[in-house]
């Protein structure tokens, strides 16, 4: 039995892309056992994140993707902390638009595993959003964390640099829907959804952005 917990917070900033900028909500997710934790995603606020790590010892900083509105103050909280930050090297460039002057501390990779609180977080390589999208799937808490290459009702976003609909939908096929239906889906921005309503709508989402 794993003594093992997820926390969240939500903050809020902006996002910009393609000369355009949104005012966005953004979900801050701890997986932690009371000593460490990892942090997915470091939006806007880096005080509101530290209240929600409450002194635990940061393993790793997460990134399930290199968008402003999820990097933001990344390396703010990784000086703080002294914990690295992770990320998918096929978000390097999109990692500068934001943070021109440093770089994450290591690499993500399909299949690499991360280890906190005595459970294992399984990355899973989901381009189409971005193309360094990861999600992170953790067995012993049935969960997976999929930033915004999955949300409640839908993919995510496309249709701006560097994202693509069809790899995006494929992602969801080959790295989600094969997990387990039951499993909750913590979303980047909104509600939790399950891959079991992924996989009863992924035909129709296909077909609507054919």
């Amino acid at each position: 039995m794993t003594g093992a917990r997820i926390d969240h917070t939500v903050t809020s900033g902006t996002f910009s892309l393609d000369g355009e900028t949104f005012d966005v909500d953004n979900n801050v997710w701890i997986v932690s056992d009371g000593d460490e934790c990892i942090v997915i995603d470091a939006p806007h606020d880096v005080d509101a994140i530290l209240a929600l790590v409450d002194g635990r010892r940061v393993v790793a900083i997460v990134c399930t993707h290199a968008h402003d509105d999820h990097v933001r103050v990344a390396p703010e909280l990784s000086a703080a902390t002294g914990a690295p930050v992770l990320l998918h090297p096929g978000d390097a460039e999109l990692w500068a638009l934001t943070h021109p002057d440093v770089r994450p501390s290591g690499d993500l990779a399909d299949g690499q595993v991360i280890s906190v609180g005595g459970v294992e977080v399984h990355v899973i390589h989901t381009p189409g959003h971005a193309p360094g999208c990861c999600c992170l799937y953790v067995p012993d808490l049935g969960v997976v964390f999929s930033g915004d290459t999955l949300f409640a009702g839908g993919p995510g976003a496309t249709g701006r640099s560097f994202s693509d609909f069809p790899t995006l939908t494929a992602s969801i096929r080959s790295g989600l829907l094969g997990l387990p239906p039951e499993t909750v889906v913590h979303t980047g921005h909104g509600d939790s959804t399950t891959i079991a309503d992924a996989a009863a709508h992924i035909d129709e989402w296909e077909a609507r952005g054919a």
